[in-house]
Parts: structure tokens; C-alpha cells; sequence
């Protein structure tokens, strides 16, 4: 929890926690205040004692201030494709599985991810086969609208869902970008 004299970043209790700050790509440890991810050993717990728990946050350990005990830094992100909107946790993989259940749609799609306000939003860009270029306009709402319905129903997230033509969405060489993040830094 964050320090009420002081604020500054939430407060380990050392005492119970034993925190450390990885490089996401190798798991060798990093020094204080440089960037990497939060692991964390249990020092107290005797059911369950957690070793090393990644939590594949992206962030930096803080010297103490009003307590001697370290301080994190804000969350810059995450080491892995996971995606927190609106509080809930999207991954990719349950997205792709959701439109891979449409006979029209290709396994291509990109999303965007943007602040409107305060809030996060999610806007999903899905390809056609070719094969289903010939869809009128209002088979193509329908297909969008049962996608967004199955999103919101099976993932726990409200979408914006778009359809391109095939071969719009771009390719890479190597990984696909999956994910386009818009959000300010």
C-alpha cells in the first residue's frame, strides 16, 4: 500500500515480501531503480510459499522514504501479451478463439487499444477470407455484431469490432503486432 505521509508508490512490506526487479527476457536480477519485472518471494507464508512469483509487471524499485522499506514504481506495463481494460484481463489468444468461430473471418486481426477519458478502450479489426468478399454490408454488421456479442459475453470486455478485406490488415516477416496500443505513454 502507498505511504499516506508521503505518497511516492506503493510500500513492500519487506518484512513479508522479498521483491526483486528481473530482466523479463533472461531472469537475471537488475539493480534498484532500473526498469524491468517485479518478482516476488514470500517470507512468511507457510501453506503456500511462493518462490520467485513473475508477476509480469513491467516497473522499478524506489529507496523508502517515510518507511524504510522499498517502494514500486509505477506500472509501465506488462512482459507479456496480457492486456488490463477497464479492470479486466484480456488475452490475445482468448480474442483470436472467439473469431476464429466465424466460417467468414481469416485468423488475421489486429487490436488497438486507445483512452477514451479515463478509460481504456478496445477496438478489434478483423480480416475476411477470401472467400467471403462477396458479403453485403449488412451481412458483414451482422457478423460484427455477433462478434462483439460473443466478446463481451465469453471475455467480460465491450469491443468496437471492425471488418477489413483480405489482405488489409498488415503482415510481418517474423511475429505478428497483434496489438496496436494508442494509449498515451
Amino acid at each position: 500500500m502507498e505511504c499516506a505521509e508521503s505518497g511516492g508508490g506503493p510500500t513492500i512490506w519487506e518484512d513479508h515480501f522479498l521483491p526483486e526487479i528481473i530482466d523479463p527476457d533472461s531472469g537475471a536480477p537488475l539493480a534498484d531503480g532500473e526498469h524491468g519485472e517485479l518478482v516476488f518471494t514470500t517470507l512468511t507464508k507457510e501453506a503456500l510459499p511462493v518462490i520467485r512469483y513473475r508477476t509480469r509487471d513491467l516497473t522499478r524499485l524506489l529507496p523508502g522514504d517515510a518507511r524504510q522499506m522499498r517502494r514500486m514504481g509505477k506500472i509501465t506495463g506488462r512482459s507479456d501479451d496480457m492486456l488490463i481494460i477497464r479492470g479486466v484481463n484480456v488475452f490475445p489468444s482468448q480474442l483470436e478463439e472467439q473469431i476464429m468461430q466465424f466460417e467468414h473471418l481469416s485468423p488475421h486481426y489486429q487490436l488497438q487499444v486507445s483512452r477514451a477519458g479515463h478509460l481504456d478502450t478496445l477496438a478489434v479489426r478483423v480480416e475476411l477470407k477470401e472467400t467471403a468478399l462477396h458479403l453485403s454490408h449488412q451481412q458483414r454488421c451482422d457478423i460484427c455484431h455477433q462478434l462483439r456479442h460473443h466478446i463481451k459475453s465469453i471475455v467480460g470486455v465491450s469491443t468496437d469490432v471492425s471488418i477489413a478485406n483480405c489482405g488489409d490488415i498488415p503482415r510481418s516477416e517474423g511475429k505478428a503486432q497483434r496489438v496496436v496500443d494508442l494509449r498515451p505513454r
